[in-house]
């Protein structure tokens, strides 16, 4: 009995895992808080820092959107088995489409505990996370790497310029394309060490 209770087991707490380690891996690195004042270093905006009510607020929301990037890509990673180069790993074994949705279910609700949401927080989320999702699904992989005067199309560009800065939307969204950069290295370290634990992989710290 025990052997066949084993395998339900395992993917909640792979999904627990990735939704602690890519939430606190996030608030450690200071991502956010040293995208948003490099941008206001870099552009004179020092107004975003005046009122400190609305600058904490602007530091959720943001780091919000980078949560929803993250988990995004996370996702995916888990979803296609991680990376066949990882040093060590056999070749990667895709999720099926039936158990991508209960692993994505599993996440956002240990994200939802972990991050001690009501069911109105947990269901923007998840409703934010869906769209994220079929955006970049639609966009597909990029054809080409990105200049360094490029914005990337991405949504977490597009809505973190607008919430940033509105004023200055171009400016703000090469700042975010930046640190999207970041997020994602980020993010696949993360996640590759949640699925491959005893290769020890470390997040490299963001620029």
């Amino acid at each position: 009995m025990a052997s066949t209770l084993k395998p339900k087991n395992a993917a909640p707490d792979l999904a627990a895992t990735l939704a602690q380690q890519l939430s606190e891996t996030l608030v450690k690195e200071r991502l956010v808080p040293r995208f948003v004042d490099s941008y206001v270093v870099e552009h004179g905006r020092y107004g975003l820092q005046v009122h400190a009510g609305l600058y904490k607020d602007l530091l959720g929301l943001i780091l919000r959107e980078a949560l929803l990037a993250a988990s995004a890509r996370a996702i995916e990673i888990l979803r296609m088995g991680g990376a066949s180069h990882c040093q060590g790993a056999r070749k990667p074994t895709p999720m099926t489409r039936k158990e991508a949705k209960a692993f994505r279910q599993k996440y956002v609700a240990a994200l939802t505990r972990q991050q001690r949401w009501n069911v109105s927080d947990a269901l923007d989320f998840q409703s934010d996370l869906q769209m994220y999702e079929e955006i970049l699904q639609r966009a597909g992989a990029p054809k080409r790497a990105r200049k360094p005067f490029e914005a990337a199309n991405h949504p977490f560009v597009d809505r973190c310029a607008f919430m940033l800065d509105s004023s200055f939307l171009e400016k703000a969204r090469l700042a975010a394309s930046r640190t999207l950069t970041d997020l994602e290295s980020l993010t696949s370290h993360v996640a590759e060490s949640v699925l491959h634990p005893s290769a020890n992989v470390k997040p490299e710290r963001a620029h």
